[in-house]
């Protein structure tokens, strides 16, 4: 960190690091005119008498700076040392303490994995243990391997974890902001660059999922579930740092599920949904089993079972054209020979 502060200009680091400027204003320190120097260079432009005067400590004030750069680094999970090719999950145990039916799971990036069973079967606590990188320690006795690895300490006990994104079933937002005000947050917190550009990729790609479209200007409070679901989904494509998305029951989000999926796993993210829907089961790569609160078995998507998801597509598709004819005010009469069945 000290060669950057020794090689880079106050205005390269500045534009590297925007967060920095508070460091400077709240130690007083004045760089106007002083741009194209270095730190430590900007530092030894003081006489004697200033740093004096002033009580300035150059030493404490480069090692401070290092610091504040590292800690808003480590918050804002902007390392690049944190790129996730893997998850692996190991075998745990059922309720009853009976071990469950596999070794070992590993899922790459760019997979979807669904996760199936009845409801009270399990598939939020695989979630869950997947979200805090259990090792052992959660009712379910599993272990979460990242990159082949037991995950680094930061990804457990940090309040600041990027490892994951969860999208549950139920989404509501509290604050008082449009849906252009909620982007810009998001996106200054993750300092991007093409802010005006990103914000327009995700309102577009979020549109592309949503059964009714909304605006920039729409406040964020009177978003629909699909609304708030689409948006959350489309930012968590683009703009989120989380190479984890974690999905809980999407089926009645009233949203293009398969475009959903589609945009996520573009963005080179490990996808895992607990569904109950037979298509979004089907689309996923694999699909783990969920009885008595462990992993049964899991199962590779089959060419056969590939075939029967494409005849469900079709039926699907059918459905979603006349909720879409309902919701117009067509009546049955009115779609005669626009639904195959009437």
């Amino acid at each position: 960190m000290n060669n950057i502060l020794e090689n880079k200009t106050l205005e390269e680091l500045i534009g590297e690091y925007p967060f920095i400027i508070n460091y400077l204003e709240e130690n007083k320190l004045d760089i106007i005119g002083y741009e194209q120097r270095t730190f430590i260079q900007y530092l030894d432009h003081f006489t004697e008498e200033e740093i004096e005067e002033w009580a300035i400590d150059k030493e404490k004030l480069t090692i401070d700076l290092e610091e504040f750069i590292n800690q808003m680094i480590e918050f804002l999970g902007l390392k690049e040392d944190n790129i996730i090719e893997s998850l692996s999950i190991i075998r745990g145990q059922d309720k009853d303490g009976n071990p469950e039916g596999f070794e070992k799971i590993t899922i790459n990036k760019s997979e979807i994995i669904s996760i199936v069973g009845p409801t009270g079967s399990g598939k939020s606590r695989l979630l869950a243990d997947i979200e805090w990188t259990a090792n052992g320690d959660t009712p379910t006795k599993r272990k979460i391997l990242i990159n082949g690895e037991a995950p680094d300490t930061k990804w457990r006990f940090s309040s600041n974890n990027r490892l994951v994104a969860q999208l549950s079933q139920n989404m509501n937002f509290v604050m008082d902001l449009t849906v252009q005000e909620f982007l810009e947050l998001h996106a200054r917190s993750r300092m991007v660059e093409e802010e005006e550009s990103v914000i327009k990729e995700i309102i577009q790609a979020a549109n592309n999922l949503a059964g009714e479209k909304f605006d920039l200007n729409t406040a964020i409070t009177s978003l629909s579930g699909g609304q708030s679901r689409a948006l959350m989904i489309a930012d968590t494509a683009i703009l989120s740092s989380a190479p984890i998305v974690l999905i809980d029951e999407i089926e009645n989000a009233g949203i293009d599920r398969k475009k959903a999926l589609k945009l996520l796993v573009s963005s080179d993210k490990i996808v895992l949904m607990a569904t109950h829907d037979p298509i979004l089961a089907l689309m996923a790569n694999k699909r783990i089993v969920i009885e008595n609160g462990g992993i049964s078995q899991v199962i590779e998507t089959s060419e056969e079972e590939k075939k029967v998801l494409d005849r469900l597509e079709e039926m699907d598709k059918i459905v979603q054209d006349m909720r879409n004819k309902l919701r117009q005010g067509l009546t049955i009469k009115q779609m005669k020979g626009t639904v195959p069945f009437i």
